[in-house]
């Protein structure tokens, strides 16, 4: 893994993964988006693993591109820049798909790219330092491979303006058009975000993979028949799994179900 990511994984089972280049603010490159990219897949296969909590060292949560990685893709072709490209695709699906809860702790200003990992996580803490932007049109860019998280985070009208305003807006906006869920000091940031984790060890892993799944298959569909079927089929099949049955036998027997962790 490289040096400027750092995993720390409790007997519990929360990883908190850490973007550790604080000297550059934690921008990324290519060759981290590749690490982190394998350091997720690495925590969804860890049956160990249970809660992944994303945090970042320094003051800011990360300043989108390296400059040496903007100044190396100017002189890069199409074919080169779409290879690039692909890359940082398959980093924000795999943070947005990963099968565990992911918790961002975002300590400092996010931008670009680091708006896409915030937008990425189920449920985000953010200080009151936290700025964002997505600065993209500044350069004659567009934020093309974040967009379908952010926007599905924000919604399109928010995106409209953000991403052609390029505007940073305060931890206080982010909260109230859906980036942030909740705002804490600082230092108390990351200890807010390792709190919820282990307050989701109490949730069966199974149910909760299965919950983010859920809000994949029935966001934005119009409420059909089809989809109340989909949806009753689903809970049925949650029903008779050996978590589901595990679950509610061990709530008609009083007792904590056998995956709580403590």
């Amino acid at each position: 893994m490289s040096t400027l990511l750092h995993t720390e994984t409790s007997t519990t089972g929360i990883a908190t993964l850490t973007l550790a280049n604080a000297e550059r603010h934690n921008a990324f490159d290519d060759t981290l988006i590749v690490d982190l990219t394998r350091e997720l897949e690495r925590l969804d296969a860890d049956p160990a693993v249970r809660v992944v909590v994303l945090a970042a060292a320094g003051k800011s949560f990360s300043a989108g591109a390296d400059l040496g990685w903007m100044k190396r893709m100017a002189s890069y072709s199409e074919a080169e820049n779409l290879a690039d490209a692909q890359k940082l695709a398959k980093l924000m699906h795999t943070l947005d798909t990963l099968s565990k809860p992911t918790v961002a702790a975002v300590q400092g200003p996010a931008y670009g790219g680091g708006v896409g990992l915030v937008a990425c996580c189920d449920m985000v803490f953010a200080a009151p330092e936290a700025l964002f932007a997505l600065t993209e049109v500044k350069l004659g860019l567009i934020p093309a491979v974040i967009s379908p998280y952010v926007v599905r985070k924000i919604g399109a009208s928010h995106a409209r303006r953000y991403f052609v305003s390029a505007e940073r807006f305060d931890v206080q906006t982010a909260q109230r058009i859906g980036l942030v869920h909740d705002i804490a000091p600082r230092d108390e940031v990351l200890p807010l975000a390792r709190s919820w984790a282990a307050q989701l060890l109490i949730n069966g892993p199974e149910s909760m993979r299965e919950a983010k799944r859920l809000v994949f298959e029935v966001a934005d569909r119009p409420i059909c028949s089809e989809l109340n079927q989909h949806c009753a089929e689903r809970i049925a099949r949650q029903r008779v799994s050996r978590e589901g049955q595990e679950g509610l036998t061990a709530f008609l027997e009083k007792r904590p179900p056998n995956w709580v962790r403590h």
